[in-house]
């Protein structure tokens, strides 16, 4: 056994129940995000045409995320982190592509489309992150096992959309709903192989955190250019707010954390509960079980799921 595999053994991160637990409460904070989002719109009365204040909405989570996330990973790190001089072109960068143009178009779908639709088609980012890595930043190689599982989850996302003829004949579908939730993932994916890249030389938790806030502070700017507004017309809109800020401080660091000290087949497998938790907390704080547990969205789902796990399975 080296030294690395016994530190493993003596770090409690690296406890296989405690991977799993924390992996799902992970999951739990990921999937909880669509229908607190949707609930914020309506406790802060933003409408789906509102498209200013949904913006200021997304920017007032980041800039609440990116506090929170630095101040998780100073007390981690025992230690005040800030991005190195050299890498502050990458936070900006990365905030650019991660937090303003992924959530940008993610907020605009959940204003347009159910949390059980958006949940199912966001998990299409784990895809498209493989074909990114595979054929434009060529970190890896295509195998069958990549291939089988990515047609099996977009087999999935084509099955929740209504199929190849309701795409055809635009049933189901629309470019601010469905469409939207689509394009956040191609950034998604995009940011992922930036955060690969840029991660090499600076903590991932910096970089999250300060792109986080950055990325925030955008879109507040550009929200409140555009003439929107966040009305606090009771105390549930600032708790949600700090729940959405948490959702991704919280899982990020953490998700960070199980990557550190296990293998990364080991915890990305288990982000196939993501949308398993998106879709039966759409069902439950949303009112959306009939489409939740239809025989369409419950085959959706197990497609989706099985498509990462199958290529996030690990060799023999």
């Amino acid at each position: 056994m080296t030294v690395n595999q016994s530190e493993e053994k003596r770090v409690i991160w690296a406890w296989l129940p405690v991977t799993v637990l924390t992996a799902v409460f992970c999951c739990v904070l990921w999937g909880s995000a669509s229908p607190a989002i949707k609930i914020a719109y309506e406790q802060f009365q933003i409408g789906p045409e509102d498209t200013a204040s949904r913006i200021m909405l997304a920017g007032a989570r980041f800039m609440i995320a990116g506090v929170m996330t630095i101040v998780f990973g100073s007390i981690l790190a025992r230690k005040v982190l800030v991005p190195r001089k050299t890498s502050w072109k990458n936070v900006v960068i990365l905030s650019l592509v991660q937090t303003v143009g992924q959530y940008y178009f993610f907020f605009m779908a959940l204003a347009n489309t159910s949390g059980v639709r958006g949940s199912i088609i966001n998990a299409s980012g784990n895809f498209i992150a493989i074909l990114f890595a595979v054929y434009i930043f060529r970190f890896e190689k295509m195998t069958l096992r990549k291939l089988a599982g990515c047609l099996v989850g977009f087999a999935g996302i084509l099955l929740i959309l209504g199929g190849g003829q309701a795409l055809m004949d635009g049933g189901r579908v629309t470019l601010a709903g469905e469409g939207a939730m689509l394009i956040a993932d191609f950034f998604y994916a995009a940011s992922g192989c930036l955060i690969k890249i840029f991660s090499r030389d600076e903590n991932p938790v910096a970089l999250s955190g300060y792109q986080f806030l950055i990325g925030g502070v955008i879109l507040t700017v550009i929200g409140t250019a555009m003439g929107g507004s966040l009305v606090f017309y009771t105390t549930g809109c600032a708790l949600n707010l700090l729940y959405m800020g948490f959702i991704s401080a919280g899982a990020y660091t953490l998700w960070g954390v199980l990557l550190k000290y296990n293998p990364v087949s080991r915890v990305s497998i288990l982000g196939f509960i993501n949308p398993v938790m998106g879709v039966l907390l759409s069902a439950l704080f949303l009112g959306e079980g009939r489409e939740a547990f239809s025989l369409t969205g419950l085959l959706a789902l197990l497609l989706v799921s099985a498509g990462i796990i199958i290529v996030n399975m690990a060799k023999e």
